[in-house]
C-alpha cells in the first residue's frame, strides 16, 4: 500500500530535517486522536504545545512526528523551525502533488459542513475511495491545512470546507486550497461584532474565497443571499463562470460546470 506520506517526503514538503525513517498513513495535531501509522504534528499554541504530547502521541501509535528545531525525541522525526509554518507547507505540498484532482471550496454564514457532506458522498458514490474531504468543521486555518496535507496524491475530487471571523482570513486559505469551484451559501450576521459595516463586511470576506480560484473555475453563489451583488461582482472580477441557484428563480439553476468534471486519467 502506497503510503500517504514518507518520512523524507514531509521534510522536502517544510524544509524540516528528517530524522530515522516512517511510512505514514494519516495525519494529525490532536494526541487523543492519533492513529497508528499518524505523524502526530506538535503546534505551540497560545495555551498549549503540542510538544508536551509527544510521549503520549508516540504511545497511541503515532509512526512520526512533526516538531520544532531542538526537540531531543528518539523516535522518528521531522524538525522544522516553526510547526505551524511547516504544516502549511505540507497541505501546500499535497495541494501540488494532486494534480488529477477537482477540487471544490465551500463557505458561508451557514450551512458549510452539510454542504460538504453532500458533496463528499455524491462524489464518493461517482468515484468510489477516489473522493477526500475535510472531515468534522476543519474550516480554520489549521483545519485547513491539515484537511490539505491529509489529501493522498491520487484521488480525483477534493471537498474543502473554509470559514473566517474576520476579513483576510478566507484570502489565505483559498489560497492554501485553490479550488476549481468555489461556493458560498449565504449570508447573515454570524461573526458582525468583527465587521463595522454589518452583513455587506461579511459578504466581502465571503467573497475572499474566489481570490484563490484556479483559471477558468466557478463560483456557485446563492442568489436569494444578502448582498449576492457583492459577491458577483468578486466572481465576475477573477473571471469565475457563474452558476446561481435560488428558489424565487422560480427553478433551481444548479446547472453543471465543466470544472467539476472529472480529469481525464
Amino acid at each position: 500500500m502506497t503510503p500517504l506520506w514518507t518520512l523524507d517526503a514531509v521534510a522536502q514538503a517544510t524544509g524540516g530535517m528528517a530524522h530515522g525513517v516512517a511510512s505514514i498513513s494519516g495525519v494529525t495535531f490532536d494526541s487523543r486522536e492519533v492513529r497508528p501509522g499518524d505523524l502526530f504534528v506538535a503546534l505551540e499554541g497560545a495555551t498549549t504545545d503540542g510538544h508536551a504530547f509527544l510521549e503520549t502521541a508516540f504511545a497511541n501509535g503515532a509512526a512520526a512526528a512533526l516538531v520544532r528545531h531542538g526537540t531531543a525525541l528518539d523516535a522518528p522525526h521531522v524538525a522544522a523551525p516553526d510547526t505551524m509554518a511547516a504544516l502549511n507547507a505540507l497541505g501546500l505540498a499535497a495541494r501540488e502533488r494532486a494534480s488529477a484532482a477537482r477540487i471544490c471550496g465551500v463557505t458561508g454564514s451557514a450551512g458549510k459542513t452539510s454542504t460538504k457532506e453532500a458533496l463528499r458522498q455524491c462524489l464518493e458514490r461517482y468515484r468510489p475511495g477516489l473522493t477526500h474531504a475535510s472531515v468534522k468543521s476543519y474550516n480554520n486555518h489549521t483545519g485547513v491545512p491539515l484537511s490539505l496535507a491529509r489529501m493522498p496524491a491520487d484521488v480525483r475530487f477534493g471537498v474543502f470546507e473554509m470559514g473566517m471571523n474576520h476579513a483576510g482570513e478566507l484570502t489565505a486559505l483559498s489560497r492554501l486550497v485553490r479550488p476549481h469551484v468555489a461556493i458560498v451559501t449565504t449570508i447573515s450576521s454570524a461573526h458582525v461584532a468583527f465587521f463595522p459595516d454589518g452583513e455587506a463586511g461579511i459578504a466581502r470576506a465571503k467573497a475572499e474565497i474566489f481570490s484563490g480560484l484556479e483559471p477558468g473555475g466557478t463560483a456557485i453563489l446563492n442568489a436569494e443571499a444578502p448582498h449576492f451583488d457583492i459577491l458577483l461582482a468578486a466572481a465576475r472580477a477573477v473571471g469565475a463562470e457563474i452558476v446561481t441557484f435560488g428558489l424565487g428563480q422560480g427553478m433551481c439553476m444548479c446547472s453543471a460546470s465543466p470544472a467539476i468534471q472529472p480529469a481525464r486519467p
